[in-house]
């Protein structure tokens, strides 16, 4: 009989490295090693070569680059979403990932998939929520959960006694996640939070000290809220990112270094490195400020604080999640316009804007005289503005029996209806 299949999601990595091997070890099981393509800078040919090498029989590279762009980074940047200041690179991929895991399944008659998500992990339940949504058939094998590993030092160890290939040390152990929008830190001298992070961390920005001390400008065009050219020439959704990336990078934005809540119940600490993103975060509010009316902006960022919560916490495949994107997107639709960002050790800086579309006019926002606003007209707008606090105010005076007049009022109890009439 043929063996059964298990998909395994596949880096190259400590973590899966290990568990391609402790798989063939524990389970009599055909692996297809999965490893997308979502930006990382990893040499993806040496990664299948050393799948296959390390015993799969069968190892697929996807490129999922234009995809998470397009479905998942700009729908969320569209809403300005972010959970406790991070930019949710990593949170945005796993459901794609997810996705593409259980394509690669019903393609190769799979009833499995393995993942190297550690027990205490956000990621766990964002691969897992995935896959179940979409297809409730396939079980699940997570190593982390119930084999006797306890840390990645006992990782490294069974990876020089078992002979598979690491770049991982005790000594630079950090766990990296890396995708075109980001790439998240965490591990080694990180989780004592009293240890600044060391300047070697940085894989993507410079840090501020060794920014240029000239500011670089660099002009981002937006249609429909998206993201679509650079100093007024179109771009690819790769390509755009790509670039904002570089000048991000060069001038050291983008970088954090946070004490976060995770989903299942502790705190971790984490640097995050997303200088394109960041560059689009702010180039995007700026546009907004100029476009959104007042109703509209603070509801939309009340939606945005729940669209980030749903994404941190794994619940993109959800009837909320897809009604917060319609309603996103219908904001979104005359946010176009032209953002002037200057970039300048650490900073992203909105510095100018202009949209066919702006709310924003000099005439009326202006101090001396126009045709629009009657400043006499403020008068009456106060008075039935704050008319609630007026009422409250005499109602409390009377219960204290302090006796004052009120233009004109007879000092008892008030009625709200005395005061239609």
């Amino acid at each position: 009989m043929a063996k059964e299949k298990v998909v395994l999601a596949y880096s190259g990595g400590l973590d899966t490295s290990v568990i391609m091997k402790w798989l063939q070890e524990n389970y009599d099981y055909d692996v297809i090693a999965v490893c997308c393509n979502a930006g990382q800078k990893e040499d993806f040919a040496a990664i299948e070569k050393k799948a296959l090498e390390s015993g799969a029989c069968k190892a697929i590279t996807l490129d999922i680059r234009e995809e998470f762009i397009t479905d998942y980074i700009w729908p969320t940047l569209k809403a300005d979403a972010k959970y406790e200041q991070y930019l949710l690179g990593t949170s945005m991929a796993r459901p794609l990932m997810g996705k593409k895991l259980v394509e690669i399944c019903q393609q190769e008659g799979a009833y499995y998939i393995a993942h190297g998500c550690t027990g205490k992990g956000n990621d766990q339940v964002r691969f897992e929520s995935a896959i179940k949504a979409l297809d409730p058939s396939i079980k699940i094998i997570a190593p982390w959960r119930f084999w006797d590993f306890q840390s990645r030092e006992e990782l490294i160890a069974y990876a020089k006694e078992h002979g598979v290939p690491i770049n991982q040390t005790e000594a630079k152990i950090y766990s990296r996640d890396e995708n075109i929008w980001h790439i998240s830190h965490e591990g080694g001298e990180l989780e004592n939070p009293w240890n600044e992070h060391y300047d070697s961390i940085h894989v993507l920005s410079v840090p501020i000290e060794k920014a240029p001390d000239e500011p670089t400008y660099v002009e981002i065009d937006f249609e429909n809220g998206i993201p679509v050219g650079i100093n007024g020439e179109k771009k690819s959704p790769i390509d755009l990112l790509t670039e904002l990336n570089a000048l991000g990078s060069a001038n050291g934005v983008g970088t954090i270094d946070i004490v976060e809540n995770r989903l299942v119940g502790m705190k971790s600490r984490g640097v995050y490195e997303t200088p394109g993103g960041t560059i689009l975060y702010a180039a995007h509010a700026g546009l907004e400020e100029l476009i959104l009316d007042r109703d509209t902006t603070h509801y939309k960022d009340i939606v945005s604080h729940k669209l980030a919560e749903l994404l941190y916490n794994g619940l993109w495949f959800t009837p909320l999640r897809e009604a917060i994107s319609a309603f996103i997107d219908k904001t979104q639709e005359n946010v176009t316009g032209t953002v002037k960002m200057k970039l300048y050790k650490g900073h992203a800086i909105p510095v100018a804007k202009k949209s066919p579309y702006s709310l924003y006019n000099e005439e009326f926002a202006t101090f001396s005289a126009d045709e629009v606003y009657n400043q006499s007209d403020a008068e009456g707008f106060i008075n039935l503005w704050s008319l609630p606090l007026k009422i409250r105010a005499i109602q409390m005076e009377t219960a204290k029996g302090d006796v004052k007049e009120h233009a004109g009022l007879e000092k008892k109890v008030l009625k709200a209806s005395e005061f239609v009439e």
